[in-house]
């Protein structure tokens, strides 16, 4: 069963990978391959009620996220279709690609930790789209927007499900991953960029190949400003209370999402009450959820779905013991981690390793736990579908799996190492 779990696994990731080539849609090919994974399980199992269990148990896991992603897109779309972004983009707008590559960035970077890098880096795309048209450049952005997103969200407990995943389990305090991980995550982003700035030529140029200033807009009513302030402010806002949210209710962050979308909805509602249909209809949230990406909803389905057989199975905790029993040296074993989050889901990955060591054997804040967390949260970026970001990413600006690995992976590891490379040198010295 393992062999040919393994086996249809692989063939549906290669063709994810080669989905240009092979002109077969990249959702309907995750789909299938979730479906087959399942399929084999069911059929070899000697039972099939522990089977529909743990598939139940995975869907469950699995619609939180979905749900979350499908509220944090809608709430962007509202706001987009307020041009609430334009409050931002009139103000980090420059008519320098390489400057505006850095605030960029950066905001991302911060703004993950706050929110959590799913949500940053469909907000971030958004904020792209209204500042650059040229396509070339804006892939570029948007890749580093994954970098980013991901990297910022690694050194903050909320900031990335696997971080979340070791500070509610107690592997690691808020306090001690902050100061732990801030700086191997600020290297990890500013290796990559630091090198794409010496890539791009002279800031003249962004003139004329596509970097908009964001000043440049038609006149806006003080009515229309209002509501473009107050969409913004409550879909921003919102975002920012849903870690606050389940710290005080204890409930899945996708509760706190789903509560903001209703929010944003209702205003959206009361704002535009006395407008009628035709003006109102492109302003409501029914015309936001038509506009969403759902294919690119239907692929994380068919991913996790395929991940989670993967994990039911056993074969996931396999691979990490014989990593354990292979290699013997924690440090590499946790890098390697990292890596294979890139190409298998860094959920159930993380859910593996802690599974592998207990906490009397590596107490909370141990060096173990935190450097999983980096590399679990950054290691993702080193391909498109290594994690929720760069998914999200890669179906909002349909960017393809062979050109993110030829623009961008090469930087992410080089980003990678470098944070890698900052915590061992970092925690030798400080101790």
């Amino acid at each position: 069963m393992t062999l040919a779990l393994l086996l249809a696994f692989g063939i549906g990731y290669v063709l994810i990978a080669l989905e240009h080539t092979v002109n077969l849609n990249k959702t309907a090919t995750a789909l299938i391959t979730g479906v087959v994974c399942w399929t084999i399980y069911a059929l070899m199992a000697p039972q099939i009620d522990p089977v529909v269990d743990h598939l139940r148990h995975h869907l469950s896991d699995i619609a939180e996220i979905l749900f979350f992603l499908l509220a944090a897109m809608t709430v962007v779309e509202l706001i987009d279709a307020h041009d609430g972004f334009a409050l931002i983009t009139d103000r980090i707008a420059s008519r320098n690609t390489r400057t505006l590559l850095w605030i960029i960035s950066l905001l991302a970077f911060f703004l993950s930790a706050l929110l959590d890098n799913l949500t940053t880096s469909i907000v971030m795309v958004s904020v792209l789209r209204k500042l650059v048209s040229n396509p070339e450049q804006r892939l570029t952005m948007a890749g580093m927007v994954i970098v980013a997103s991901n990297a910022g969200g690694a050194w903050s407990p909320i900031g990335d499900v696997t971080t979340t995943m070791l500070w509610i389990g107690g592997q690691i305090s808020a306090s001690s991953v902050i100061q732990t991980l801030f700086l191997p995550s600020l290297a990890t982003l500013l290796v990559p960029l630091t090198i794409l700035t010496y890539q791009y030529k002279a800031s003249e140029q962004s003139v004329r190949t596509g970097v908009n200033r964001g000043v440049s807009r038609p006149y806006v009513t003080p009515i229309a400003r209002r509501d473009r302030r107050m969409m913004l402010a409550i879909g921003l806002g919102g975002m920012l209370y849903v870690p606050i949210f389940k710290t005080v209710t204890h409930l899945p962050p996708y509760m706190g999402m789903l509560l903001v979308l209703g929010a944003i909805w209702v205003a959206s509602e009361v704002i535009h009450k006395d407008k009628d249909e035709a003006e109102r209809r492109t302003l409501t949230a029914a015309h936001a959820l038509s506009r969403i990406d759902s294919p690119s909803i239907l692929f994380f389905l068919g991913i996790l779905l395929a991940v989670g057989s993967l994990e039911s199975t056993g074969v996931l905790h396999s691979l990490a013991g014989s990593l354990d029993q292979a290699i013997g040296n924690t440090n590499l074993i946790v890098l390697l981690i990292g890596v294979v989050s890139a190409i298998v889901d860094n959920v159930p990955i993380v859910a593996a390793a802690m599974g592998m060591y207990d906490l009397t054997t590596y107490p909370i804040d141990s060096p173990l736990w935190s450097f999983l967390a980096y590399c679990a949260g950054t290691g993702g970026s080193l391909l498109v579908i290594g994690s929720a970001a760069g998914v999200a990413v890669m179906g909002l600006e349909n960017i393809t799996f062979g050109w993110y690995l030829r623009r961008i992976s090469w930087l992410a590891l080089l980003g990678y190492l470098a944070g890698a490379g900052v915590y061992l040198a970092q925690r030798t010295l400080l101790g």
